[in-house]
């Protein structure tokens, strides 16, 4: 089955691309072989993370984007992270609602996640939802982001250009000079520029990128544009600087440098957490784990202890584990 909907996908159909993503988020089997057969067709798309505090008009502004985008010709895929109930799972879905408009494209194809408690705004299946959509043949793909402050920085792991939105009136002048924040944004945006407050907002930030490559040397100096989403201005000039930070990358040989830093850095995420998946289903199914934690609470057993202990006998077993399937086999 999993090999029928990747053939399908490949094909360009959303409804097994659907299908695949809810795989993705429930963490179901299914998914991992799809996913290992659309892996060889992915890289093509272009990354556009879309990120900013709450109530920067970020869907808005995703939304209008997508729309200058498609008059070029390119095909659209969108992943939106929403916030989730820390008491059901589920999440609102405000951004699906208000992208509701662009539903009618079949070149476009959008889809609503929960974070489901994964911190840095990104929901835990983002990383994989954009490989399913630059199988499904999407030329750029845009991710908007939760938008939760300073911890708003994982986008970088999968984005090949980061917008950071801004808009006046909500502490966004504090806000940009906060660490990871400048340092994160490929563009800046300054939505609801027809706000109070908007050129102060502008001149701090233009102020700050002029330090910050003054002390840091950048080659790329992060260009201001000043939109009013809701009126649709300013959105071609967004457009032009994201395609400018990607002709500078294309140029000066970091795109392949960023993809394979990013690539590097997914692996090892991807092996650290099925490594963390089979001890802790291997220490619980023992009952090991309790004991353990019995031993903590009661100050018998210190946790440093305990972690070294634990990977020195799974490495252990492990290894006998490997060796008695190589006599076997021999």
């Amino acid at each position: 089955m999993s090999v029928e909907y990747a053939a399908q996908i490949l094909e360009g159909s959303h409804r097994a691309a659907a299908r695949l993503i809810s795989w993705l988020e429930d963490e179901d089997e299914r998914a991992y072989e799809c996913m290992r057969q659309l892996y060889p067709h992915t890289g093509r798309a272009y990354v556009i993370g879309i990120t900013g505090s709450p109530g920067a008009g970020k869907s808005t502004l995703t939304n209008g984007l997508a729309r200058v985008i498609r008059q070029s010709g390119l095909r659209v895929g969108i992943v939106a992270v929403d916030p989730s109930s820390p008491f059901t799972g589920g999440a609102l879905l405000g951004d699906r609602v208000r992208m509701n408009d662009l539903a009618d494209d079949p070149d476009i194809f959008i889809r609503s996640m929960a974070t489901r408690g994964f911190l840095g705004g990104m929901a835990k299946a983002a990383a994989d939802v954009v490989k399913v959509l630059d199988a499904l043949g999407k030329d750029v793909i845009l991710i908007e982001t939760v938008g939760v402050g300073q911890d708003e920085v994982d986008i970088v792991d999968v984005a090949d250009t980061t917008c950071v939105v801004l808009v006046p009136g909500l502490g966004d002048a504090i806000q940009s000079m906060k660490a990871g924040i400048m340092e994160i944004a490929d563009v800046f945006v300054i939505n609801k520029a027809d706000h109070a407050g908007a050129d102060m907002l502008n001149a701090e930030v233009c102020a700050r990128i002029e330090m910050d490559a003054h002390l840091r040397k950048r080659e790329w100096s992060a260009p201001v544009n000043k939109t009013v989403a809701v009126e649709s201005v300013g959105l071609d000039e967004m457009w032009l600087s994201i395609e400018s930070h990607r002709k500078y990358l294309l140029e000066s040989g970091k795109f392949y440098d960023n993809r394979r830093e990013r690539t590097s850095r997914e692996a090892l995420r991807m092996i650290h957490g099925e490594l963390f998946r089979v001890v802790r289903e291997q220490l619980e199914q023992s009952g090991r784990l309790d004991a353990a934690v019995e031993k903590l609470m009661a100050k018998k057993l210190d946790p440093y202890t305990l972690m070294r202990d634990t990977v020195t006998e799974w490495l252990s077993s492990s290894q006998c584990k490997r060796r008695h399937d190589e006599d076997t086999q021999s």
